[in-house]
């Protein structure tokens, strides 16, 4: 009589690691990427580019982007008012106005505070810090399963001697 000593994959296993929890192959890469797309919408990595301003809608591109220009005003952050009704405001909730030096206008672009970069970079972490706990967790819990699952196998076998 031969001895099976083949260790099967988790999933064709019936047991449940947790309650309310699959750790099937399939059901781990989709928490994953779930989790992938939460953490880029909290961190904004859709980041827009300031190639499709309202400016370039109208045909003329402005004047910063073909010329020198000089900042007037640093880097601030929006009124509610002047996010709605200025379209530079809109990309990034941030403007700062600048003097083009050959046209000699004064107009505004969207630019993107140290203050908010800072706050983004602290939430990432706080994702990827979050996110290592977690599959840490799983990690601990799988294994225990599996573990368990083993010495059953061998106590079986030992009993059918």
């Amino acid at each position: 009589m031969g001895i099976d000593c083949r260790i099967q994959p988790m999933w064709l296993f019936s047991t449940r690691l947790t309650p309310g929890l699959s750790c099937s192959p399939r059901s781990i890469a989709l928490y994953t990427v779930l989790w992938l797309l939460t953490a880029a919408r909290i961190c904004g990595a859709a980041v827009r580019s300031e190639d499709r301003s309202p400016a370039m809608a109208a045909g003329s591109a402005p004047c910063w982007q073909v010329e020198e220009f000089v900042v007037a005003q640093e880097c601030s952050q929006c009124t509610a008012f002047e996010a709605m009704s200025w379209l530079a405001c809109s990309t990034t909730g941030y403007v700062e106005k600048i003097n083009c030096a050959k046209s000699k206008k004064d107009e505004y672009k969207s630019c993107r505070s140290a203050v908010m970069e800072e706050r983004l970079f602290w939430q990432f972490e706080g994702s990827v810090v979050g996110l290592t706990f977690v599959f840490a967790f799983l990690v601990v819990v799988r294994q225990r399963a599996l573990d368990r699952l083993a010495s059953e196998k061998v106590r079986k076998q030992i009993e059918s001697i």
